[in-house]
């Protein structure tokens, strides 16, 4: 694949301003990689392929540029023209070229970060977290700000979720040819070294090419929890403590940062649903919910280990310049006495020096722990970390504060943010299964399977808690909660499972809220179950904090996207408004997917447009998929993305944040309601039509998403595609994607905009409503990564003039009021950097959905009782992980 010139054709002007637009370093990074993919494609096994892909890519770059008929039907040609062989070649170019392009954009934002951390006067060089800060002691004073900080916390949660279309081999492909550029950068152009690091990059690349792009078969539940340990390892672990300890020093000054206490507390706890999540999962069972505590726990107590023993081989401090406390000396004889030879064995290395000898000694109590062995283990992470700051408090006393502060602090730091579990293992099941369970329980009869599973999982979490600790495992999601008796139905199974004279695990129950009405509920909800006994005495224990988990995705699917933002927003303020009537410490957990159907978009943007005290310090988000590693696979992008978050967290605090807010919603509650009528009665027009299921099926490619080996996890509940209740969201907003719709993000609003039909108000909305100014943008992220003709295309599939008609008017019509309220000539007009990346790669997502239009129409025009053909099979999920990394999206 070649990089474009600038001609006089039409086929390369789009797609060259596209890339000026670029800045340099990365216009030459996106030059060199595709320069490199083409001499791959040369190289291959394939006579034409190059030539091939050439031809595809000019005809679809003249298209996006030409909207003439003429100009798209030429690319179609191009695509008919291929053997079954070439189209799925050449879909797998394009698919590795937008790979190549995604981390070019990647490695730009880590280049970028890094060199405004050596620019003195960055504006927001300090970061978002301290100009948070900065706000609230302004607005609050200095107290009252340090105490909003001390209580700030941040609690992402890792699911399963089946979004990551692309295999483990291609993401490990692509962070090697990450590495080789970053190696690059730092090499002359015209030295050996370089050469050598080009050779090594363009074979990489040729193994990118080479590695088959689709899993061969399901990942079990167990290779996802290993996935997502992948981010932990490579970067979380030592990501956190390198922010705390970058925001300590913006909060304290350069000066002070590593030689004085921490001001930043320890505010990220990690959650997963990996091997917890059960929910329509058959494959997640109670040995899986064991098995994935036991890898995590594996994973950060060797990571711990490794610390400590350097951290301990570093503190080569001598005891006359730095004596040890009375304290410290106390903790030395408690440790030799368990580890009597290691003792007598690290003194003869390292003579006079106790801060260093203790160190190494509990070290040798992390590496036991890690194996078991009971005589030398410690007993929780608290017991580790008091031995810790006694180490801390001796250097301290010492005057050694920067051995006290430094490295030593890090290592406190990730203590207190993993313990010994590494991230908080939560299970979760549909209320109706536990239903069913009660049901038999009672009856007397023999247990199903079923039965005997969902007991059983009560007594992995008791086994999770006494090994791991009880953070390790007790919060205890109750999907499609509908009344309270759904959640003292979970303290009932939970004394089942161990019997009368057993005790059963600690346990949080969270009441998850999906459907609107569901969601009108909630506060009713709420205020019934604090008088169940078992619920009341958890809720003493905790010192009355309680979690309510909010559902983006179903909601969504259930009202339409615009209803249910509303819907979300009134919930929350309702519930917000509970907790304070009843002195509850609240945190909402948002059920949040990665695409804009599913409650995604910018986390710090809807942070501050969620009702005043619906946050208040705290928040909590599911992170799936894609979503896990674009946020986190990088450590600087991980800082960073957390830095936002904190600071939109602490921010939402501040009284004019809440000012803000609350007259926005005064102000414009006509507005809302309006919009919410109309929006959901438009979608209610299109998704209660008769057919529209079976219709939405053959439109789309979502019977053939299910055979992608994306998760473990099933994507529908049931078997029949004849009504939408037992579609998951994850499907249901992935082929909308994939047919170049995106209708789970937008369908409705155009409806509700022109209903309200004054421009200039709505326009003032857009200034003054943070809600609502998130609303537009989010949808005009999706509707720029919408074609028309090409939607077109896929409706057509489907034979019913009728819906197709509701579809395309309403893309219309929310396009045309979307643009005309962000103001610009067209949508993004407001956000450069976003619409470069969409324009850099439309013309590209355009070539692989029309193979992917192909293999579809040879799909649906086939005999119904005709075998599939596995060939176009392939082709068509090819192009379906091809779009996925082309728009970086999937459910």
């Amino acid at each position: 694949m070649s990089t474009p010139k600038n001609t006089s054709t039409g086929d390369v002007v789009g797609r060259h301003e596209a890339e000026q637009e670029m800045p340099a370093s990365m216009r030459g990074d996106v030059n060199l990689l595709a320069t490199l993919l083409g001499q791959v494609l040369r190289e291959s096994d394939s006579p034409g392929l190059f030539e091939d892909v050439e031809r595809l890519r000019t005809a679809t770059i003249a298209a996006y540029t030409d909207t003439t008929p003429e100009a798209f039907d030429r690319a179609v040609e191009v695509v008919e023209s291929f053997t079954l062989e070439r189209a799925d070649e050449v879909a797998r170019a394009f698919t590795c070229y937008f790979h190549l392009v995604n981390l070019a954009e990647e490695h730009h934002r880590v280049r970028s970060l890094r060199t405004r951390d050596l620019e003195v006067d960055f504006p927001h060089k300090r970061g978002a977290l301290a100009e948070a800060y900065a706000q609230l002691v302004e607005e609050l004073g200095p107290e009252e700000a340090s105490e909003k900080l001390q209580g700030l916390r941040f609690h992402p949660v890792f699911t399963a979720h089946p979004t990551e279309a692309r295999r483990r081999a291609i993401s490990t492909s692509i962070r090697r040819i990450s590495g080789f550029l970053t190696d690059l950068e730092s090499l002359s152009a015209a030295g050996t070294e370089a050469a050598r690091v080009k050779g090594n990059l363009i074979e990489e690349i040729d193994t990118l090419w080479r590695t088959a792009p689709l899993r061969a078969t399901k990942p079990t539940p167990e290779a996802e929890v290993r996935s997502v340990m992948a981010a932990f390892d490579d970067t979380l672990f030592t990501a956190v403590p390198n922010m705390y300890s970058r925001m300590d020093g913006a909060l304290k000054g350069d000066i002070e940062a590593g030689y004085t206490g921490p001001v930043v507390p320890p505010f990220v706890r990690v959650g997963s649903w990996v091997g917890g999540d059960r929910d329509g999962n058959p494959f997640v069972t109670a040995k899986v919910t064991r098995t994935a505590a036991g890898i995590a726990s594996e994973h950060v107590l060797r990571g711990l280990e490794q610390v400590a023993l350097r951290v301990g081989r570093n503190l080569t401090l001598d005891g006359e310049t730095t004596p040890a406390s009375d304290e410290l000396s106390a903790l030395l004889a408690s440790l030799r006495n368990k580890d009597e030879d290691a003792a007598t064995e690290i003194a003869m290395r390292s003579p006079n020096e106790p801060h260093r000898h203790a160190m190494l000694l509990i070290a040798r109590r992390v590496a036991a722990t890690r194996t078991r062995n009971a005589d030398l283990s410690y007993s929780d992470p608290e017991d580790l970390l008091s031995d810790l700051r006694i180490i801390q408090e001796s250097l301290v006393s010492a005057g050694a504060k920067r051995q006290a502060f430094g490295t030593l602090q890090h290592l406190i730091w990730q203590v207190e943010t993993y313990g010994f579990h590494l991230a908080e293992l939560e299970c979760r099941q549909h209320s109706e299964v536990h239903r069913r369970v009660l049901a038999e329980l009672e009856s007397g009869k023999p247990l199903s399977e079923q039965a005997t599973e969902v007991l059983e999982v009560f007594r992995a979490i008791s086994f999770i808690q006494d090994r791991y600790g009880k953070r390790a495992a007790g919060r205890y999601i109750v999907s499609f909660t509908t009344n309270a008796e759904d959640l003292a139905n979970v303290y009932k199974l939970a004394r089942a499972a161990v019997g009368p004279k057993g005790t059963p695990p600690v346990l949080d129950v969270v009441p998850l809220f999906e459907t609107f009405d569901d969601l009108q509920a909630a506060p009713g909800v709420m205020n019934e179950i604090m008088v169940d006994p078992l619920y009341a005495a958890r809720l003493e224990e905790t010192g009355r904090q309680v979690e309510v988990m909010l559902g983006y995705s179903d909601s969504s699917k259930d009202v339409g996207p615009v209803a249910a933002t509303l819907a979300l927003y009134e919930a929350q303020q309702k519930i917000a408004q509970w907790a304070d009537d009843n002195d509850i410490k609240l945190t909402l957990f948002h059920g949040r997917g990665g695409a804009l159907g599913r409650g995604g978009g910018p986390a710090n943007s809807a942070i501050l447009a969620q009702p005043p005290h619906s946050v208040d310090g705290r928040f909590k988000l599911t992170e799936q998929g894609e979503v896990i590693f674009a946020r986190y696979g990088d450590p600087e992008i991980a800082i960073r993305h957390m830095d936002q978050v904190a600071g939109a967290i602490l921010q939402a605090l501040a009284p004019s944040n809440e000012k803000r807010n609350w007259d926005a919603a005064a102000k414009y509650a006509g507005v809302a309601q309006t919009m919410e009528d109309a929006s959901r009665a438009h979608f209610f027009e299109l998704v209660k039509a008769p057919g529209f299921a079976p219709w939405f099926a053959t439109v789309t490619p979502m019977e053939e998403i299910g055979m992608l080996a994306l998760g473990s996890r099933p994507a529908r509940r049931g078997l029949s595609v004849e009504s939408l209740e037992d579609l998951r969201a994850i499907p249901w907003v992935f082929a909308w994607t994939q047919a170049r719709i995106n209708l789970a993000g937008w369908f409705g609003l155009g409806a509700a905009l022109e209903a309200v039909g004054d421009l200039p108000i709505l326009q003032e909305a857009y200034r003054e409503w943070p809600l609502f100014r998130t609303m537009i943008d989010n949808v005009a992220m999706s509707l720029a990564k919408t074609d028309d003709r090409i939607a077109s295309e896929y409706l057509a599939l489907g034979d019913r003039e009728d819906l197709s008609a509701l579809v395309l008017n309403e893309m219309d019509r929310t396009r045309s009021w979307v643009t005309k309220i962000i103001g610009g000539e067209e949508l993004l007009s407001n956000k450069p950097v976003l619409s470069r990346a969409v324009k850099l790669r439309s013309p590209y997502v355009d070539a692989l959905s029309l193979i992917q239009l192909r293999a579809l129409r040879a799909l649906r025009n086939a005999p119904q009782d005709a075998e599939t053909d596995p060939e176009v099979q392939r082709l068509l999920l090819l192009s379906v992980s091809g779009v996925a990394a082309g728009l970086q999206n999937t459910g």
